[in-house]
């Protein structure tokens, strides 16, 4: 195959063709063989995440492309097999596009297929390959396509059912004894100071639940009883756990991401740990970080500002649009630098459709209801509106949402520091000197994301920057090319970090003519020199022991806190065994009994990084957690086994 071109020569072809569109996630798949029947489970997995295009006829290694040298008959004859595949229930379930969504384009005197596959409604998904939606549903996340559970199908399905939200389920065996009545007392009381003329306020607290649908009538079936929405909002934690056993919602506030929380609000037996509860306990403590300048509203001093109003619509959506169905905790964090909302579940409308509002669609309306007549959580659209106009007034950097997978979250990150705030400013100079002076406004916002977040995606920059993401992509390319920032990984997974900085400088891990370097201590093999602290341990013939260590080359052992590098005539201790996946999970669980890096992992089992990164530590987050949870990618991340005597 005859590599035609760089990069950079075709990215202004596919943005060109990707213009006006939500997503620039791309595959590639080559054609050369015939029509590509991973084709069907790409179009599944697009359609249910994020869109994306899929092209035929182009191969992608190493950000360089090579053709397949189509001609003009066969990618006609393609798009005539697609076109048969989408109206044949038996390949997939939804025809999703139109002619105009398919393009042949001829480059170079090749020709490749272009398809777009928008993400569909939640009133369409699940999008599937073949007759059964729970052997062919496939979702996308950074590593490509994969295979939905059981659980997160039924989720789609429940999703789709417009006319029946999830929190109106009556619950059978359930009632007034499950919940809470103190809690109900408190809700009436916020009730009446929001909405002091409401005719509600006259009700007794029966008619006035009614009226909330905690308890409410089913018009089809005649049935009557508590519903989810109020169990969740007022019940007891015994009474919430018994109908849900993965309830638990978390706020941590976190100083220093190596160590644990310093005050944390959860379900520990102390409160009745319902919605409501957590949500009045949870805001004003968010609240507090927050300036509080002085204003005046008529004669009164007016303490809710802007931001205030923000965290507390950021909070409730958390709250209101979690999927209470997943195996997954919601989960509130305060940093020093930044406030993180993650609950469970998978977003009802686009990132488009949320930031520009207007839109109001919601998994549980009910809780909705509730919530807004606190204050929050208005049905006018997505709340993101009031969420950036808060933090725009502190001239703080604008917040931005993401999804995540396995398990599925919402995260919205609001950020508490200024774009260019001196520090940053300083840091950068200091790093690039006076070439620093020369780089446009822009590319500077962009320099000091990636220096304050440490990487950064094109999706991040679109709602920081409000620029295309054809723009974006071009400047990130002129970036790289100046030496500004370095790219990793490819398509919706390329992140960016500052060109020079090394985010793992004091993380390197690596066996025989490599270094091996973990905190402060460097082990080398052979003919190279081993450092630990103030320690230089000499190679060959010696033996040096510091600090319950053993470093030696050649025929001696070399040990770092019970652990094995091999050096140049040895082998690692587990690199040509065979194991089980059960015997795998012991022994990283055994070696993860303090925080190891990937790196540190992969010499120490003998096994690719990205074998292990992909296929085994995903299947481990029962009983291996990381540093920093809510950045699956950070560029410092490390790994531990699960602490026994954590809370829960």
């Amino acid at each position: 195959m005859k590599r035609i071109y760089e990069y950079e020569d075709l990215q202004p072809v596919l943005e060109q063709l990707l213009q006006d569109k939500e997503s620039g996630d791309m595959e590639f798949k080559t054609a050369k063989g015939g029509f590509p029947h991973s084709m069907w489970e790409t179009y599944s997995s697009f359609a249910n995440t994020n869109g994306g295009a899929i092209v035929f006829g182009i191969k992608e290694k190493d950000d360089q492309f090579f053709l397949d040298g189509l001609t003009k008959e066969q990618v006609k004859k393609y798009k005539k097999d697609f076109f048969n595949g989408i109206h044949n229930k038996q390949v997939v379930n939804i025809a999703l596009l139109q002619e105009d969504d398919v393009q042949a384009v001829e480059f170079n005197g090749a020709y490749f297929l272009f398809f777009y596959i928008p993400r569909v409604d939640r009133s369409l998904r699940p999008v599937y390959c073949g007759l059964d939606p729970y052997t062919g549903t496939f979702r996308r996340d950074l590593d490509g396509d994969y295979h939905c559970s059981r659980e997160e199908i039924n989720s789609m399905f429940a999703d789709a059912n417009l006319s029946s939200p999830i929190d109106g389920r009556i619950l059978k065996n359930f009632g007034k004894k499950d919940l809470d009545p103190e809690s109900i007392k408190q809700y009436r009381r916020r009730f009446e100071q929001w909405n002091p003329d409401h005719v509600w306020n006259a009700l007794s607290e029966d008619v006035f639940l009614e009226k909330l649908n905690v308890f409410r009538k089913d018009r089809k079936t005649g049935e009557y009883g508590l519903t989810y929405a109020g169990l969740l909002m007022f019940g007891t934690y015994s009474a919430i756990m018994d109908e849900n056993p993965n309830f638990f919602p978390d706020y941590q506030e976190i100083q220093d991401p190596q160590d644990r929380w310093i005050n944390r609000i959860c379900p520990d037996g102390n409160w009745e740990s319902n919605l409501f509860q957590f949500y009045s306990r949870v805001l004003p403590v968010l609240q507090n970080f927050l300036p509080k300048p002085f204003m005046l509203e008529g004669n009164q001093r007016k303490t809710e500002t802007p931001a205030h109003v923000a965290v507390r619509e950021a909070l409730a959506n958390a709250l209101v649009h979690a999927d209470y169905t997943e195996n997954a905790s919601l989960n509130i964090y305060k940093y020093p630098n930044k406030m993180v909302f993650s609950n469970p579940g998978i977003m009802l409308i686009s990132l488009k459709q949320y930031y520009k509002g207007g839109e109001s669609v919601c998994r549980n309306k009910y809780l909705q209801t509730m919530f807004t007549f606190l204050g929050s959580a208005e049905k006018a659209g997505s709340g993101a509106d009031k969420i950036i106009r808060g933090w725009e007034e502190l001239n703080w950097k604008r917040p931005y949402i993401e999804e995540k997978s396995k398990p599925n979250k919402v995260v919205l990150t609001m950020s508490m520091e200024s774009m260019l705030d001196e520090e940053v400013k300083n840091g950068l100079s200091e790093h690039f000197g006076d070439q620093l002076e020369q780089v446009p406004h822009e590319q500077l916002l962009t320099l000091a994301l990636a220096y304050s977040e440490e990487e950064i995606t094109n999706e991040r920059l679109q709602y920081a920057l409000n620029m295309h993401r054809a723009d974006i992509t071009k400047m990130l390319s002129k970036m790289c090319s100046q030496q500004l920032l370095v790219s990793s990984g490819r398509g919706r997974g390329t992140r960016y970090h500052v060109y020079g900085m090394d985010v793992n400088s004091m993380e390197k891990v690596a066996t025989s003519d490599q270094k091996v370097a973990t905190s402060d201590q460097k082990v080398a093999t052979s003919d190279q020199k081993v450092a630990t602290s103030d320690q230089k341990v000499a190679t060959s013939d010696q033996k040096v022991a510091t600090s319950d260590q053993k470093v030696a080359t050649s025929d001696q052992k070399v040990a770092t806190s019970d652990q094995k590098v091999a050096t140049s005539d040895q082998k690692v201790a587990t690199s040509k065994k065979h194991f089980s996946r059960e015997m795998l999970r012991k022994i990283i669980v055994e070696y993860c009994a303090e925080w190891r890096t990937l790196d540190d992992i992969s010499a120490f089992i003998g096994r690719d990084r990205k074998y292990l990164r992909n296929k085994i530590l995903p299947q481990m987050t029962d009983v291996i957690e990381k540093m920093y949870e809510n950045i699956p990618n950070h560029p410092r991340q490390k790994y531990r086994a699960k602490q026994k005597d954590a809370d829960a």
